[in-house]
């Protein structure tokens, strides 16, 4: 019995958080934490917000993290500059905190963070429309489809990365909205969901249904932007590019529906991160960012299956092959 008591005190626990338990994205997040904490032998308990923004279920979980007495925390953060009162003092309590996606505002608000390069897989997209539409990206129109008002970090780096990409000049690139290219018709709200993306297809249409290419913070919110689209006979018109690279979103790149994805990897951010904390509770030691940037990179790749020259791109039998692992 002794024995036991000890095991039982010895064992690593630690938290998911993400922002919400019904998006695939985080769905595949759980799944690769899951799976790691099984063969590594760690105890995980996993929250989620109630809808993308919930960032009080969020506060709720940390603190339910602490009295648990886990190891460490992954977070998936809703509000990046919000939740950093809550992660420091979990940091205070002696757990590892990992921002997982989605940084913190600062970035060193928590421990480490396993990420795409959210920059990247914009300029990437970005990059990737402008050489499409060839000479007629000048006189584009361009929509985006952001994620929530609070501007959380992979909303930012994704639709100013997008901007680099196509040609724009973003201003302050550490916030949406304050650009004056005039081939901007504007931006939307759609809370990363199907719902959100039409909802803000339609806003942005009744602004100007010359829309001919449109920049989405993910692939549900990319295929409601269809749905609307589609409503009204112009997704023949629209260029629709998104990030995140999901099963169904690279079969919607296949169906035509999305022109170009980045693709990320969820399910190999959330092991490593499991990983991390097993590693920090046996040893002490935290993980270290990859050279030369202030987060570990876990990779992205462009998935189309219209390659334009001088934009690198996997098609979409290979983003079949890879998606979410």
């Amino acid at each position: 019995m002794i024995a036991s008591a000890a095991s039982a005190q010895d064992a690593v626990s630690a938290c998911l958080i993400t922002k919400t338990d019904t998006n695939p994205f985080f769905v595949k997040m759980k799944e690769g934490a899951t799976a790691k904490a099984k063969e590594l032998g760690v105890t995980l308990k996993s929250y989620a917000g109630k809808i993308d923004g919930d960032s009080e279920s969020q506060v709720a979980a940390i603190e339910s993290c602490i009295a648990d007495g886990a190891k460490g925390i992954l977070i998936a953060a809703s509000d990046t500059a919000g939740i950093v009162p809550s992660v420091k003092k979990a940091r205070d309590a002696g757990l590892l905190v990992i921002a997982l996606d989605t940084p913190l505002q600062p970035v060193d608000a928590a421990d480490a963070t396993f990420a795409t390069d959210n920059l990247l897989a914009g300029k990437l997209i970005g990059q990737w429309a402008a050489a499409t539409m060839g000479d007629k990206a000048k006189d584009a129109k361009i929509g985006f489809l952001d994620l929530t008002p609070s501007q959380p970090s992979v909303d930012v780096l994704r639709d100013q990365g997008f901007m680099m990409g196509f040609g724009i000049d973003t201003k302050d690139p550490n916030k949406i909205g304050d650009e004056d290219d005039p081939r901007i018709v504007g931006h939307d709200v759609t809370n990363g969901n199907e719902e959100g993306g039409r909802k803000a297809m339609e806003n942005l249409l009744q602004k100007d249904n010359s829309i001919n290419v449109i920049h989405t913070i993910n692939e549900p919110a990319a295929v409601g932007a269809y749905q609307a689209l589609k409503a009204v006979g112009l997704e023949s018109q629209v260029l629709i590019v998104s990030v995140d690279g999901g099963c169904p979103g690279v079969k919607s790149v296949q169906e035509g529906v999305i022109g170009a994805t980045s693709q990320q990897y969820p399910l190999q951010m959330a092991a490593l991160g499991v990983e991390a904390i097993k590693k920090f509770a046996d040893t002490g030691e935290k993980p270290k960012p990859t050279e030369g940037k202030d987060f570990f990179d876990t990779g992205v790749a462009l998935v189309t299956d219209k390659p334009v020259q001088g934009v690198e791109s996997i098609d979409v039998k290979t983003g079949l092959d890879k998606c979410w692992g």
